[in-house]
């Protein structure tokens, strides 16, 4: 496959996610990570995402994380439209929930908040912070908006590795990443 065709890549790694043998126990293997790689963080805000078509589900392991501290918070994307870019509320288990015009559930009149730490879904990576996406360009330019800059961990499968995978101009690189086989590359500040 011609890595320089991102479309044909996402459908493919996609698909390859979707069937995953063992999917269910490679969450649980995540789960078990992303929990790990959060105790020590001192961010009391994080920016996450509703999983969908097959992603890593990050949600139980941060209501987890939240219920050590009651000023953690955490937040679901919520898409702006006039500027392309993605803007956080507050998500809680229960709480009032809408599909947005993706059909994506997003939380309904809760409170914004700009994340410390943003939870990146992937559908592959490559190295040095390197993510693939879906192609609609709204978390690089998320990325490339906030001011302070969040720190970001990306999440996704092993299988979704694309060692040949290279940056275009406007891929923002990420500072960590894991996978159910623990921390692929971490940046350290």
């Amino acid at each position: 496959m011609d890595l320089n065709d991102r479309a044909a890549l996402r459908r493919k790694l996609i698909q390859d996610r979707l069937d995953l043998p063992g999917r269910l126990a490679l969450a649980e293997e995540l789960q078990s990570v992303l929990r790990v790689w959060l105790v020590h963080r001192s961010e009391l805000t994080i920016g996450a995402y509703w999983p969908i078509k097959g992603e890593f589900d990050p949600l139980p392991a941060l209501y987890r994380w939240s219920e050590a501290n009651p000023l953690r918070r955490i937040g679901l994307p919520v898409v702006d439209k006039e500027h392309g870019t993605l803007r956080f509320q507050v998500w809680y288990p229960g709480c009032p929930m809408e599909e947005d015009a993706y059909g994506i559930p997003k939380p309904k009149d809760t409170e914004v908040f700009e994340p410390q730490l943003l939870l990146v879904p992937c559908v592959g990576f490559g190295p040095c912070g390197l993510r693939l996406g879906y192609g609609g360009g709204f978390m690089d330019r998320t990325l490339a908006a906030l001011r302070p800059r969040p720190a970001t961990l990306g999440v996704g499968y092993a299988h979704g590795f694309q060692p040949m995978l290279k940056a275009e101009t406007h891929d923002v690189p990420l500072d960590a990443m894991i996978t159910e086989e623990g921390v692929v590359w971490e940046v350290r500040a």
